[in-house]
């Protein structure tokens, strides 16, 4: 019998639970001030993040001020409501969040009730720059429709509600999903639930688009009274219901909100329970006989003997066999093939927008020492000298062009067989070998100067306690700075437009890839000396999860 459920007696009085929800309050203060503490670097990176998110909130909410008094406010503020709530809902399983405390998994041996638990649960998921964030959205949304003293009291419940829901929503989902991705066929099956709602966010992203050239807010009405019944929105909708004095809508859809919120806690709760009681099917199974691998197969088998081949098949089955590696390179190709052939469909996209593939894939190469996580330090030892780092980042390097270059070469293709433009594909495609050798040398330097821990325990955490931060600026600093190193192919391609040389357009290709190795080799060779200095650093950044 579990200790979730076990009778209690006089000899075994129950722990008391008074005190739960200000424990783990102080444990996750404790968790990020010590998280924080480990390096100025760290530091650095989570203050600049929490900056940028206060900049990013701040601008949200003047922008909803600014919306006061539009007709279309209401409908604009639900539908920007529905789309956080729905966020929560999926964005924890695949981008950077949550810490120990939030993991169920680590209390399994605790003498916790289940009810305690999951308020003290509630409250410390509250603390965080997710959240922070939340509270100023919803409070910029009800800035932006409560008029009068119906819609004031209804703003002051609304706040609370929403932002509650969204956290409740969260951590129902992830407990949910743990057992699911902790087991290696759930988690490939989670990979495509992954993907299916990444192309659902491409889908909203078209919506956008489409709405830009529809001639106003006014095409977003009839998703926007949908909106309004949905519990994520339903709260705020209730501000703009009472302002407009009908009272009995508001406490509808106010009701709405609590019936959901109450829902979700007992879901939460059993799910909890579930959990932490019933047994793991996929701990139970005896292990299956080991077989001996082949030495080298695939790709990497066309490879002459040695540390690049071997590094290069490490890497691919990384990519076939390591869930959350898989993870990202599935919604990797899949967004990456998305956005420039569905806007191509859409007769009003540009031929330049299947460079965005190169982009995604790029991405790939940072952080390339965290997938390996603990087991870095067996890769760790074979690298006594910079020539060791450089072969092995140069391998890595290797292993990622095998699939980004015939893919992104497949993408242009396609996107300009449905756009019908033939001739500015020899730009694209120079652009895109340009981007994707800047992505593999900024990668390279990153992967060496802001190593940060994949968390393989944790199903729904991509980075570790106190790490989300120094993820996000370094892919984000990346990003922004690959399309300036690969500016000279970009400013050839744009210059042979200006100046009518269409037919001059093939040299793009050559200019690209020559100019795409040159930026690679260099960034592989200021990354070497940096890996190889930094080898006890970058071990104990990647081994924290």
């Amino acid at each position: 019998m579990s200790v979730l459920d076990a009778p209690v007696t006089a000899a075994a009085p129950a722990a008391p639970t008074t005190g739960l929800t200000p424990i783990f309050v102080r444990l996750k203060l404790t968790l990020l001030r010590n998280g924080l503490r480990q390096s100025s670097g760290r530091k650095a990176a989570y203050i600049a993040s929490l900056v940028f998110t206060l900049l990013l909130a701040a601008s949200q909410v003047l922008g909803l001020v600014l919306l006061r008094g539009n007709a279309q406010a209401g409908t604009v503020v639900v539908l920007l409501t529905a789309v956080v709530a729905l966020g929560w809902a999926v964005l924890p399983l695949f981008f950077p969040s949550g810490d120990d405390t939030l993991d169920p998994t680590r209390l399994v041996m605790l003498p916790l009730r289940p009810q305690p638990l999951v308020r003290a649960l509630l409250v410390s998921s509250m603390i965080g720059i997710g959240p922070l964030f939340t509270l100023c959205l919803a409070v910029g949304s009800v800035l932006a429709l409560a008029h009068g003293p119906a819609g004031v009291l209804f703003a002051v419940v609304a706040v609370p509600l929403t932002l509650l829901l969204c956290v409740a929503l969260s951590r129902a989902v992830a407990t949910a999903n743990v057992r699911l991705l902790n087991s290696r066929k759930g988690r490939d099956l989670a990979v495509l639930s992954g993907l299916v709602i990444a192309v659902g966010i491409q889908f909203v992203n078209f919506g956008a688009q489409r709405l830009g050239q529809s001639g106003g807010l006014s095409a977003l009405e009839p998703a926007g009274n949908v909106a309004r019944w949905l519990p994520g929105a339903s709260a705020i909708a209730a501000v703009d219901a009472a302002s407009d004095g009908a009272y009995g809508v508001a406490v509808l859809q106010l009701l709405i909100t609590v019936a959901a919120l109450v829902a979700l806690v007992w879901l939460w709760q059993r799910g909890l329970v579930k959990l932490m009681t019933a047994p793991d099917g996929s701990t139970l199974a005896a292990a299956a006989p080991t077989r001996k691998e082949s030495s080298r197969t695939g790709l990497s088998a066309l490879l002459p003997e040695g540390r690049t081949a071997t590094v290069v098949h490490r890497s691919l089955l990384y990519i076939a066999r390591d869930p959350k590696t898989k993870a990202a390179w599935v919604t990797a190709l899949a967004i990456g093939a998305i956005v420039p052939l569905i806007n191509a469909l859409q007769g009003t996209g540009s031929i330049y927008f299947a460079c965005f593939a190169a982009g995604m894939l790029g991405m790939q190469m940072y952080n390339q020492f965290g997938q390996d996580t603990s087991a870095f330090w067996m890769v760790a030892l074979t690298i006594s000298s910079t020539r060791d780092a450089y072969v092995e980042l140069r391998a890595r390097a290797l292993a990622l062009l095998l699939i980004t270059l015939p893919y992104t070469v497949v993408v242009c293709v396609a996107t300009a067989a449905l756009l019908g433009s033939w001739q500015a594909l020899s730009g694209v495609l120079g652009i895109s070998f340009a981007l994707l050798g800047a992505m593999l040398a900024i990668g390279a330097v990153a992967s060496a100067l802001f190593p940060y821990s994949i968390p393989q325990e944790g199903a729904f955490k991509n980075v570790a306690p106190g790490q989300g931060g120094l993820a996000w600026i370094s892919i984000l600093g990346g990003m922004l700075a690959a399309p300036v190193l690969a500016g000279p192919v970009i400013a050839l391609t744009v210059w042979l437009h200006i100046a009518d040389r269409q037919d001059a357009l093939w040299l793009v290709i050559p200019a690209g890839a020559v100019f795409g190795a040159l930026i690679g080799w260099a960034g592989l060779r200021i990354a070497a000396p940096r890996t190889a200095n930094r080898l006890p650093e970058i071990l104990t950044a990647v081994s924290k999860g």
